[in-house]
């Protein structure tokens, strides 16, 4: 076997996240079976492995920048990258939780400036990493309860504190401590002592760090639990039969007294959104939250959080992040439904035969798209939705055939991952490769629920196929692009993906665009205009072709936040 490096780099935690989500997508069913606090729904090992996978994802993300060049990413990137995309991706109490687990790592790992070890790499930084991650972990939960995650991470730091060594032996170390923690959980938490299971969260988070002790060792640690526990079969029938008893079971509250609570008695949903604020308006909302539900964690910090609470008046949680700042990727679950979206209650329905889910990169498209029946999963600029995501927008629409446009070549793969997914879950799902979201516009427009699905699919893929696309965005930096060298400012023209055409102003570029697509012939222009664009951007572009192309018709969206000033589509 060869030698595995003993020290922290951008390929170890490369290596981690991918191990990581290995362990937490075969571990994910018995999570789930075993998820009996703070609320029976059954989606914790789903959770966590949502909230690694956009970690993973972004950790990806790094190294393809990297890709083309000489020199790899340095541990601060991966590590911040890391943090990051679990920020952004968290699902339910346990992922959040394992984000600002990440986060406490990041910020020791990358030296920034409330880390304690900058700059260390070896045993000793990884040491001083996992006590700030269950450090700020706990400090982010509003009311901390043992016999949880919590206490899992600061077992784990703790042995790995009394551990001298390099990263694999502290590593190993840290993931005894937090088997051992784990296996206790049950005496410390009523809920757990009555149905006979661990911590969900808990045993999440000794699965990832079993993977940090392969990704230094190259060999996976041997049991979840100490010697004399139950094999993982029989755990997982246990925690079946404990999830179809758990909603009859009295919860557990912040000092493990019965309250009632639960998903007979407790609030009725749960609240997740990321919030742009900075700390002051955050910790207004902290106390405001906490008066009105529980769960509450906020993690996060540098103008970014993502807050999770559970409330019965989902509205007044959303309204307590408007007024705290800006809240978006809002998600709202109904306990009693299971069904999780943006907005209100809905009641159950019956599954629909048909239904078109589709990523969109702005808020106005989302509501366009809404409006024509279909399920929306909002991409941000730098932030595209991992394939968890899509799984779950597809089992959202709640139909048997579905239709997924990923409206970006940069999607397909991950596009193609979740409809395989949710292939092998039953779900009749026709992937049609569209590069933009105005190529899904016109596939949308010609989509007929009535017809049989093949054809449906073939008129939706011909549709989008017929229309060209293009994009006018502004440089981020300096780079080489098949128009010459571009600065950082610069507007930028595409075509079909390819840059066509440089300059300094969104409406001149975007006629100049506009016109050579055109000499190839079209029939209707669509414009999503972004909230970036001029105000007369679009009036000037539509006059344009009205006195230069007579039998061309012209059609004006309103993207919003969207990254791009202008989206173009001619059919």
């Amino acid at each position: 076997m060869a030698q595995v490096p003993q020290t922290l780099d951008a390929l170890a935690v490369r290596t981690w996240c991918g191990l990581a989500l290995r362990a937490l997508g075969r571990a994910r069913e018995e999570i789930d079976a075993i998820n009996v606090y703070p609320v029976a729904d059954g989606d914790t090992g789903t959770n966590l492995y949502l909230t690694l996978e956009s970690a993973a994802t972004a950790v990806e993300a790094v190294f393809a920048g990297y890709a083309a060049g000489p020199g790899e990413p340095a541990l601060a990137d991966a590590v911040r990258a890391m943090a990051h995309g679990a920020l952004i991706g968290a699902r339910g109490n346990s992922g959040t939780i394992l984000a600002q687990l990440l986060r406490g790592m990041a910020q020791v790992l990358a030296g920034e400036p409330d880390g304690e070890a900058p700059h260390r790499s070896d045993g000793t930084g990884l040491r001083l990493a996992l006590r700030r991650a269950a450090d700020s972990a706990r400090e982010a939960v509003a009311h901390p309860v043992e016999g949880t995650v919590l206490t899992v991470a600061s077992a784990a730091a703790a042995a790995a504190e009394d551990t001298e060594g390099d990263c694999g032996t502290v590593a190993r170390a840290a993931y005894e401590g937090a088997r051992t923690a784990l296996a206790a959980t049950p005496g410390q938490l009523k809920v757990l002592e009555r149905a006979g299971v661990v911590d969900a969260g808990g045993r999440g988070l000794v699965a990832v760090l079993g993977a940090l002790v392969e990704a230094f060792t190259g060999e996976a640690p041997g049991g979840l639990l100490p010697r004399g526990a139950s094999d993982a079969h029989a755990r997982v029938e246990a925690a079946q039969a404990a999830h179809a008893i758990a909603g009859h079971l009295p919860e557990a509250g912040p000092c493990g007294e019965d309250t009632g609570a639960g998903p007979g008695g407790g609030p009725a949903y749960e609240v997740i959104y990321l919030l742009e604020a900075d700390d002051e308006a955050v910790a207004r909302l902290r106390a405001r939250l906490d008066a009105l539900g529980d769960s509450l964690v906020v993690v996060g910090g540098d103008g970014l959080w993502n807050v999770h609470v559970h409330v019965d008046d989902a509205g007044a949680a959303v309204e307590a992040g408007v007024e705290a700042g800006r809240p978006y990727r809002i998600r709202i679950t109904h306990f009693g439904l299971g069904d999780v979206h943006t907005g209100g209650e809905r009641p159950p329905r019956e599954r629909a035969q048909r239904a078109v889910v589709a990523v969109v990169p702005g808020e106005g498209l989302a509501g366009l798209y809404a409006e024509a029946g279909a399920t929306t999963v909002l991409a941000r600029p730098g932030e595209p939705p991992a394939s968890g995501e899509l799984v779950q927008a597809v089992r959202r629409a709640h139909a048997r055939e579905v239709v997924l446009l990923p409206n970006d070549a940069e999607l397909r793969h991950t596009a193609a991952a979740a409809a395989e997914q949710a292939r092998a879950e039953g779900i009749r799902v026709a992937l049609i490769p569209t590069r933009s979201a105005v190529q899904g516009i016109a596939a949308l427009a010609v989509h007929e629920p009535e017809r049989r699905f093949d054809e449906d699919v073939v008129q939706m893929t011909s549709a989008a196929g017929a229309t060209r696309y293009a994009e006018v965005v502004v440089a981020e930096h300096q780079f080489w692009t098949s128009a010459g060298i571009c600065q950082a400012g610069d507007v930028l023209g595409l075509i079909d993906g390819d840059v066509a055409v440089i300059g300094a102003d969104v409406t001149a570029i975007a006629e100049t665009v506009l016109e050579r697509m055109l000499q190839a012939g079209g029939e209707l222009v669509t414009l999503v205009v972004g909230d970036e664009a001029p105000e007369t951007a679009a009036d000037h572009l539509e006059a344009r072709v009205r006195e230069s192309y007579l039998a061309v018709d012209t059609v004006v969206y309103r993207g919003g936040r969207q990254g791009a000033p202008l989206l173009i589509g001619v059919e």
